[in-house]
């Protein structure tokens, strides 16, 4: 595929220094990069921190105005949880999407108990292990009243790394209080959701989000068979994905490049169509995102 096709890409899950954990790039680096390759955006994701006041400063100070630059914030145990007023904050300061926990759910801490997580800092303090979903399908009260605030200013609620359990209550508890857009993050990695679980939450509106990092074929710590990605897009539907990149992992690669090049493995290997992949990078991530 020529790189024109990576002109008005948004790709809305990018790792970018200034960070705890270490990373390839920082925010300016990515700016000039997704400038250069035509971008119209891309969104900073970080665990600890929100990414709003980094992304602002980049955009106005060093952006030649033709890439936007968005920030996240994630609802981890650093941010002080299910946190309203933190919650309220990021809305204020535009936050594009807001995460429930990713790396304070015992989920993920039990993932990563033999191995360290890519994405980690080097705290001193452990973190507490946050299960939000009881056993019998009861949510943190703290986390409704967090799902009911997103509802009522129309935010974007990313399901973050719990459970199988956790998510399939999440995506269901958030449509039945009003949340009109949320993306599953990569439920075909981490959380084990099935493809008839994805149907289904696709089928209650949701988005799903694939991510090229995970892939074989997408970065060198990817683990997840490429020929899934086909797959998911033959169940759900290229209207229902967005496809993203999860790339800034230190010595992993540039995430313009690494987008670019499973671009190419999905066209090469699976006959995806520019316009599936214009669908999923160009068209979704407007129409979630409100951009």
């Amino acid at each position: 595929m020529d790189r024109k096709i990576l002109e008005g890409i948004i790709d809305m899950h990018v790792h970018c220094g200034p960070s705890i954990a270490s990373r390839e790039l920082d925010a300016a680096d990515m700016l000039k990069e997704a400038e250069a390759a035509g971008y119209a955006g891309f969104l900073v994701k970080d665990h600890y921190f929100p990414s709003m006041l980094g992304t602002k400063m980049v955009e106005k100070h060093l952006g030649n105005g033709t890439c936007k630059v968005y920030g996240s914030m994630c609802l981890n145990n650093s941010m002080g949880l299910f946190n309203l007023k933190a919650l309220d904050t990021a809305r204020q300061m535009d936050a594009k999407i807001v995460y429930f926990p990713t790396v304070s759910t015992k989920k993920h801490i039990d993932d990563h108990q033999s191995k360290g997580f890519v994405g980690g800092g080097k705290s001193k303090i452990d973190e507490e292990p946050v299960s939000y979903v009881d056993e019998d399908g009861n949510m943190d009260p703290a986390a409704i009243e967090c799902l009911k605030y997103m509802a009522e200013h129309d935010m974007v609620l990313g399901t973050g790394h719990g459970t199988l359990w956790e998510v399939d209550h999440l995506v269901k508890k958030a449509v039945e209080l009003g949340v009109k857009r949320i993306l599953v993050n990569h439920p075909h990695y981490n959380v084990g959701a099935s493809y008839e679980d994805m149907k289904r939450w696709t089928d209650l509106g949701a988005y799903i989000e694939l991510n090229v990092c995970v892939f074989v074929g997408g970065s060198k710590i990817g683990n997840v068979e490429d020929a899934v990605f086909k797959k998911i897009m033959d169940i759900v539907g290229v209207d229902r994905i967005i496809m993203d990149t999860d790339l800034g992992q230190v010595n992993n690669g540039s995430p313009v490049e690494g987008m670019f090049n499973y671009i190419n493995l999905l066209e090469r290997e699976f006959g995806v169509t520019e316009e599936e992949i214009n669908t999923m990078t160009k068209v979704n991530p407007v129409k979630l995102f409100n951009l």
